[in-house]
């Protein structure tokens, strides 16, 4: 299946966009040790067409331990381990710029920065804003499912780190806080925070392509519900897609080895 994309819209201010030009976008991507792959697809997809410089920052739970960033205990809802961790993205990035949060089971096929152009300093973040009620009660490889208000909206953040409100999310706050306070983002009021195309949060089983407006095609797929690298998911809508970048990603990785 062949996805074709429109370019962004650049609505930052001239001045900054051009003291950001050349430093390298940070993009932190949640990581679980069961999803290894999807982490390794993903970060492949967003490499291989960015016209930008960007670093990619793994969330792994194991080393923000180790740090003293997180101690949370995991809780029986939480389906992967940067369910809450994804919050320390700010405090990561020092709280300075702008950083995106991003789950490790997206699949990019648009340049980052035609997102990254969308930024309005104006937002102490921006997201897609969904409305989802999932009909499963399981996903992934048997995790619960659940539902609730703005469910969705935490899955990929542009976060205004330097922004005074996001100034809150610290580690003992993110440690300490509830999931309502967390994935609602109830720190904001909600003209902060500001909205991004469905495009790229593209909700595979749940958004839909209109056939003739190239609006609705997907920049990133999220496989939400659980990616072709579970049993149960392989023959899930946009498999194809996944399975040949894992393939392109596997020729790669074939190429650096043997030189």
């Amino acid at each position: 299946m062949s996805l074709s994309n429109g370019n962004g819209k650049n609505e930052a201010p001239l001045a900054e966009t051009v003291k950001n030009e050349n430093k390298a976008f940070k993009i932190f991507v949640g990581y679980d040790p069961s999803e290894d792959l999807a982490f390794e697809v993903c970060r492949h997809s967003i490499l291989k067409r960015s016209s930008i410089p960007v670093e990619i920052i793994p969330i792994k739970q194991s080393d923000l331990r180790k740090k003293g960033l997180y101690w949370r205990e995991r809780g029986q809802f939480e389906s992967t381990e940067f369910s809450f961790s994804r919050f320390l993205t700010p405090c990561l990035a020092n709280y300075q710029g702008w950083a995106m949060f991003v789950d490790c089971d997206f699949l990019y096929l648009a340049d980052i920065k035609e997102l990254r152009d969308l930024i309005e300093e104006k937002y102490a973040i921006m997201c897609v804003q969904h409305d989802y009620a999932p009909k499963e009660t399981t996903k992934m490889d048997g995790a619960v499912q659940t539902v609730y208000p703005r469910k969705n909206w935490s899955s990929m953040v542009l976060y205004n780190c330097g922004h005074p409100k996001n100034r809150v999310l610290t580690p003992d706050t993110v440690n300490t806080q509830t999931g309502a306070f967390l994935h609602r983002f109830q720190w904001l009021e909600d003209d902060e925070i500001g909205s991004i195309p469905f495009v790229w949060n593209f909700l595979e089983g749940h958004n839909k392509t209109v056939e003739n407006d190239p609006l609705t095609l997907p920049k990133a797929i999220h496989y939400t519900r659980g990616g072709p690298w579970f049993e149960a998911w392989k023959n899930c809508e946009f498999a194809d897609l996944w399975v040949n970048e894992k393939e392109d990603y596997q020729k790669q990785l074939k190429k650096e080895f043997a030189n």
